[in-house]
C-alpha cells in the first residue's frame, strides 16, 4: 500500500511543481523533526487495527480504516485520470489522509454519534503539531470535511464509491442487508464522475473481471 501510494503521489503530477521541500537548519531540531514524524507513522499504522464500526450494524463484512483508506486513494487516483483539470495530488493527499483523525477519536457510526461527540478539531491538532508540514496535512483534512472544492466533492465520492465497492461485492455473494444500505451510499455522490463511476459499479459483478479469460480444460 505504501509504495503504490508514494509511486501515485510523485507520479501524477511533475514533481518539482507539487512537492514543497521543508529544511531543518539545526542537526538537533532535525531529530526532533524526525522523531515526530516517525510517530506521525505509527499514529497513521494504527488504522490497520481500527474496524471501520458501520459493519457491526451492517451484520455482515468487517474492513479496516486503513483499507478504507487505501481504497478511497486509489479510486481518487482513477478518477484524476478522468478529471484531467483537478488537482490530482490534492485530491489523491486528501483522500490518503480524511480519516487519519480516527487515529485518536475511532471511527464513530451514525448511531454513535447521536450520543457521542468527538473532538476532530483537536485530534487533528495533536497529530499535526510539532510537524514542519503539519500545517498543509490539517488543511487537507479541513477541506475534506468542508467539501466546497471540486477536489474536496471528488475526495467525498471517492470515500462513498469505496464503501459502495464493498457493498456490491457482499451483495453479490449473497447477503441482504447491504441492498438496504446501498441506495442511501448511492445518495450522498456528488459529482457526474461519481455517479457515473457507481453506476457502472452496480451493472458490473464483482468478479467479473475474473471470470472474462476463464475457460474450462
Amino acid at each position: 500500500m505504501t509504495l503504490l501510494v508514494i509511486i501515485v503521489l510523485f507520479y501524477t503530477k511533475p514533481v518539482k511543481k507539487r512537492i514543497r521541500k521543508y529544511r531543518v537548519r539545526m542537526a538537533g531540531e532535525k531529530g526532533e523533526c524526525m522523531r515526530n514524524i516517525a510517530n506521525l507513522l505509527f499514529k497513521a499504522k494504527i488504522l490497520k487495527n481500527i474496524p471501520r464500526s458501520g459493519y457491526h450494524f451492517l451484520g455482515v463484512g468487517k474492513e479496516s480504516v486503513a483499507e478504507h483508506s487505501f481504497g478511497t486513494a486509489f479510486i481518487a487516483y482513477v478518477i484524476s485520470q478522468i478529471e484531467p483539470d483537478v488537482d490530482a495530488l490534492r485530491l489523491i493527499s486528501m483522500c490518503l489522509v480524511h480519516d487519519l483523525p480516527e487515529a485518536k477519536i475511532g471511527d464513530l457510526n451514525y448511531v454513535q454519534k447521536k450520543y457521542v461527540t468527538a473532538d476532530e478539531n483537536k485530534a487533528v491538532a495533536d497529530i499535526t503539531a510539532n510537524l514542519p508540514f503539519g500545517s498543509d496535512l490539517a488543511d487537507l483534512i479541513a477541506e475534506f470535511n468542508e467539501g466546497l472544492s471540486l477536489e474536496a466533492k471528488l475526495a467525498r465520492d471517492a470515500d462513498q464509491l469505496a464503501f459502495i465497492l464493498e457493498l456490491k461485492t457482499l451483495a453479490d455473494i449473497g447477503y441482504n442487508p447491504p441492498n438496504k444500505w446501498l441506495p442511501f451510499a448511492l445518495e450522498r455522490l456528488q459529482t457526474k464522475t461519481g455517479k457515473a463511476l457507481a453506476q457502472n459499479i452496480m451493472e458490473t459483478s464483482w468478479d467479473a473481471w475474473w471470470l472474462e479469460h476463464h475457460t474450462d480444460k
